[in-house]
């Protein structure tokens, strides 16, 4: 006669939970917001999006239509050459589970997780200005956090002085890296350290009150608003802290038209336009461009004007 000893993770099978009920507790799970990683973390379940607004920064135009701000978008990845035909391109881009890494001149270097990042940071939401070195602006309602708050967690020491940011750059992912392999991809670019110290300055994961969208740079990228927008690099897989002024993509590739600062100047025109004035998207409206994309009081101090 066979005797089984019953090891000791088993029960017996009068004991488990039915699949139909498991089943329900599943659905019943969802249905509030829990994902099935949130509820094996025991993670704080409360809606992130949207975030409080916060009254400080207002705007002297109507916020962008939504469906403009995220039907318009400069990302090379997924398409160099048409703004207009990027959401329609990152249909296999897939910006979660999401890490970014921080690493070189800190004391304590750390991957960190997206999602964890969301729910640990003071998420609040912005209106601000929008400039394209292409002459066009929106005015957008960013949600984030001061990337300060995330220096801090990192403990920059005494000689780094600028954060070379570095996107992700996934081939069948992104189609644009196919379409112009002539460019030194992965996208990167750079801020010194004071510029990313400034309360304006934001590590941005959402827009519109939600997450954002790939289009717009999923599932995290960096907003300096008084900066032309290529100088705020989006989907983010990498933060190095150097002594040394890093190379930045645009000026590697076409120095003569894109210096290291960037930042909005009105009177300093592009080789092949003005920069005086600008476009608001959608409806073309012409306004004079403000010096520093109109942050001048928190930004100024910081320059002596010949920047470029």
């Amino acid at each position: 006669m066979l005797v089984r000893t019953r090891k000791g993770w088993e029960i017996p099978e009068r004991e488990a939970t039915p699949e139909g009920i498991f089943a329900d507790r599943r659905r019943i799970l969802a249905a509030m917001g829990f994902g099935l990683a949130d509820v094996l973390r025991g993670a704080d379940a409360r809606p992130l999006y949207p975030a409080r607004r916060n009254p400080e920064f207002t705007l002297d135009r109507p916020v962008t239509e939504e469906w403009a701000a995220t039907g318009y978008n400069n990302f090379y990845e997924f398409h160099p050459t048409n703004k207009s035909a990027v959401r329609d391109m990152v249909g296999k881009f897939k910006p979660r589970p999401w890490t970014v890494e921080v690493s070189g001149l800190v004391g304590k270097p750390r991957t960190f997780d997206v999602e964890e990042l969301e729910r640990a940071m003071p998420l609040e939401e912005r209106l601000y200005r929008f400039r394209c070195v292409e002459a066009w602006s929106m005015a957008v309602p960013w949600t984030g956090f001061p990337l300060a708050e995330l220096i801090k967690k990192v403990e920059p020491k005494p000689e780094a002085q600028y954060l070379r940011f570095v996107s992700a750059a996934r081939k069948e992912e992104m189609p644009g890296i196919r379409m112009a392999p002539w460019y030194p991809w992965p996208y990167y670019e750079g801020l010194r350290m004071d510029e990313a110290m400034n309360p304006l300055t934001l590590v941005v994961t959402g827009i519109y009150g939600k997450t954002l969208p790939a289009q717009n740079g999923a599932p995290v990228r960096i907003v300096a608003p008084w900066k032309y927008g290529f100088k705020s690099p989006k989907s983010i897989v990498r933060i190095e802290f150097t002594a040394k002024r890093p190379a930045t993509f645009w000026n590697d590739t076409v120095p003569t038209q894109y210096g290291f600062f960037s930042n909005v100047n009105p009177k300093k025109p592009h080789p092949n336009w003005s920069q005086a004035h600008e476009k608001v998207i959608p409806g073309g409206e012409l306004r004079p461009t403000l010096l520093y994309n109109g942050y001048e009081k928190w930004v100024a101090p910081m320059y002596t004007g010949k920047e470029y």
